[in-house]
């Protein structure tokens, strides 16, 4: 080499380490900052001249420096390849930038791999990068690996090792190894702590974390912001007001801490969580610049504590102070105060909630066109829902299973079903939530076939240890008559909820079987478990279909005694018990005492149908008076007190009562019926003309009825032989 090049280069040296140097503290745009950069790298190549000798390893490090700083890990890779020199410092360097992210976390393992190959001994800031990488992603035998090698290498006994391994075992879901590994440090500093409570908190240990921040204090340190904000998170997750508040008494009476902003987010988010609203907006209101953060907490306390008005006066404040101080609502603001809306009418808040989506630019986003559907549905607006779904493009399966949820929710059982195959024809993976709305659609619809296919669908996907699901597997098999199969995938759940147990009453209460609705009764009390308003509609049911009048009246009294105020289906099986038993005095007396008589006719319908049978006149004109005051255009009243007079002979009264029938020009509205044949439902109503083959079905009608007209026949003949 000549002497000329090896000056020149020499020369150039400390100035191209100067322009790195000031590149590394420039606060230009990145964009102009990594351009300079790679002007200086080429300008590097360039007066490396084979015949010239290597940058120095300073030089390599600073342009490293530089690449990973702005995040330019393909450029730092192609410095470290090309370097003739690399120090441990240099793969440091790019390690660093590696584990920072899950896209290029992979690399870093077969770097730190070359690493070893080059022949240089990796440090304790080599270990630490190759655990964030495998926290990055999630790599737990990554971990156990690059754990083991810092067993090896000596580095557990270092300040930062340890640490990076908690984070590395939290994030890969091993609490258990973090714990251990937080158990075996010789020296915790405060970082350490604030890790091993993270972990805690983050997988439900609030008693540990507690327990952690009383060692962390007894040992002399100080709790930080950050530690008070991950324990008071955990305390917000449980409900657990009491550890919360007096966390807020420590912050308070703590001289040396000083409260920031994320720590007072933290405090409100713990109180808006525990469902005190009051001590939320007392925290709120001395904050002296609340962030967007702050407001969405408020909101969303609002939102799940069920107060939409309060939720939507909190977002006009938002919408008020956004001008002054820059606070644009984002979509968790709008995810947040559009679920507090939807227990209110959608005229009055959603759908103008739903034009500032559209002005917000949100209107695509499928976080806040979940809850504007739900919204919807809560307001029994379907067709709004569906054109809200048609209008996102990219659906995810949560808004699926809004549609199918809400659909099943309003009795719309064969739409709810539509857009669960459509689910399934547009790639989504059912989920728990979907497969019980699809099983209740089918239940309602006395599908059968439908809840078999879906009950195929449930063991492919692997959901049947799942307790909602099988519950709605029970409820559909039960409903549909099916007993047998809702008693086998009854006995499959291991710890059967109070659903299940309800389904498997009401199923055999309905069907006949009132003997093992009540044996199951019996043993979902001697479980532990105790019974609610559908447990004894059930068991009210089963007797009154069996004509079990003391039976009725013994569960009717336990009820009572459990301080369940009986309901309208209460006091509908009831009444039908006590009058089908002709104990229409009792009935009388039960209407009369129950706050339903003056709001639910049909009560007094079921006593006037009881005095048909019984011909009781004086009651069952009662009755009908009673009913037609709440509803005097009803035609089933005026029907049954036509059979009422016709059953004591009163034929004057029966011609009056049909005049005016025909006066009120009132058409019953037809019931449906319906049969499924080769996956094809099939419905019928009364004086039906226009099924495609009701030429067919009369035929058949025809040739059953000469069937039953020649048996009876035969059995008159046998009759009159014998």
């Amino acid at each position: 080499m000549s002497s000329s090049s090896r000056l020149g280069f020499h020369a150039l040296e400390p100035a191209l380490a100067a322009a790195a140097e000031s590149l590394l503290r420039s606060r230009s745009p990145p964009r102009a900052v990594l351009r300079r950069a790679r002007a200086l790298h080429a300008l590097l190549v360039v007066s490396s001249l084979p015949s010239a000798p290597a940058p120095t390893t300073f030089l390599v490090n600073q342009l490293l420096a530089l690449y990973c700083r702005l995040s330019a890990v393909p450029d730092a890779l192609a410095v470290l390849r090309s370097a003739p020199r690399p120090s441990v410092v240099s793969y440091n360097t790019v390690l660093s930038a590696l584990s920072r992210t899950p896209r290029h976390a992979p690399q870093a393992f077969p770097l730190f791999r070359g690493l070893y190959a080059s022949g240089l001994r990796p440090t304790a800031p080599s270990l630490c990068a190759v655990l964030r990488a495998a926290g990055a992603l999630r790599d737990g035998r990554a971990g156990a690996a690059a754990h083991s090698q810092a067993l090896a290498l000596g580095f557990l006994a270092s300040d930062i090792v340890p640490t990076a391994l908690l984070q590395m075992y939290s994030a890969c879901g091993s609490p258990w190894d973090a714990t251990q590994v937080f158990d075996e440090m010789t020296t915790r500093d405060v970082v350490a702590w604030n890790c091993v409570m993270h972990c805690n908190v983050r997988y439900g240990y609030l008693e540990q974390a507690l327990g952690n921040f009383g060692l962390m204090v007894r040992t002399g340190l100080t709790p930080t912001e950050s530690t008070l904000s991950s324990v008071l998170s955990g305390c917000g997750r449980t409900g657990d007001s009491r550890h919360g508040r007096a966390l807020h008494g420590w912050v308070v009476k703590s001289e040396e801490l000083d409260p920031d902003l994320p720590l007072h987010n933290a405090l409100l988010d713990m109180y808006c969580c525990c469902g005190d609203m009051d001590t939320a907006l007392r925290v709120f209101e001395r904050i002296e610049s609340p962030d967007l953060v702050s407001w969405n907490t408020i909101i969303a306390g609002f939102s799940c504590g069920g107060d939409g008005w309060s939720a939507m006066d909190a977002f006009v404040q938002l919408k008020a102070v956004s001008f002054s101080e820059q606070l644009v609502p984002d979509e968790y603001t709008f995810a947040a105060v559009v679920s507090a809306a939807a227990t209110l009418p959608a005229m009055c808040s959603g759908k103008p909630l739903h034009a500032e989506v559209i002005k917000a630019g949100l209107e695509s986003s499928v976080f806040v066109g979940n809850t504007l559907i739900n919204m919807y549905f809560t307001n029994e607006e379907t067709g709004s829902a569906q054109i809200l779904f048609d209008s996102i493009t990219v659906k995810d399966v949560i808004m699926w299973t809004e549609m199918v949820a809400g659909h099943s929710a309003l009795g719309e059982g064969e739409v709810a079903l539509k857009y669960f195959t459509r689910m399934l024809e547009a790639g989504h993976k059912v989920d728990n939530f979907s497969l019980s709305s699809a099983l209740n659609s089918t239940a309602d619809l006395a599908g059968l076939k439908q809840g078999e296919m879906l009950h195929a669908q449930v063991a492919k996907s692997g959901y049947e240890g799942n307790i909602c699901v099988s519950g709605s597997l029970v409820d559909m098999y039960a409903k549909n008559g099916a007993l047998g199969g809702a008693y086998s995938v009854f006995c499959t759940i291991q710890k059967p909820d109070l659903k299940c147990w309800n389904s498997m009453i009401g199923g055999y209460g309905n069907h006949g079987d009132s003997e093992m609705a009540f044996k199951l009764f019996g043993d979902m009390i001697r479980g532990g478990l105790r019974p609610d308003h559908v447990t004894y509609i059930s068991l009210l049911s089963a007797c009154s279909h069996c004509g079990l009048v003391e039976k009725g009246k013994f569960y009717w009294f336990c009820m009572m005694t459990d301080g369940i105020l009986p309901g309208f289906k209460h006091y509908t099986s009831m009444v039908s018990l006590l009058s089908r038993a002709g104990l229409l005095d009792e009935a009388v007396d039960l209407i009369s005492n129950s706050p339903s008589a003056t709001r639910y006719p049909e009560l007094w319908r079921i006593l006037l149908s009881s005095c048909v049978t019984f011909k009781d006149l004086s009651i069952g004109v009662h009755a009908a008076e009673r009913a037609l005051e709440q509803d005097p255009d009803d035609i089933s009243t005026h029907v049954l007190l036509s059979n009422l007079y016709a059953s004591v002979g009163k034929w004057d009264n029966v011609a009056a009562i049909r005049k005016r029938i025909r006066g009120l020009m009132i058409e019953k509205e037809p019931g449906l019926s319906w049969i499924e044949i080769k996956r094809m439902v099939h419905v019928f109503s009364a004086d039906d003309e226009c099924h495609t083959q009701i030429d067919d079905c009369r035929n058949e009608l025809l040739r059953i009825k000469g069937n039953m007209e020649l048996l009876d026949n035969c059995e008159n003949e046998l009759m009159s032989n014998g």
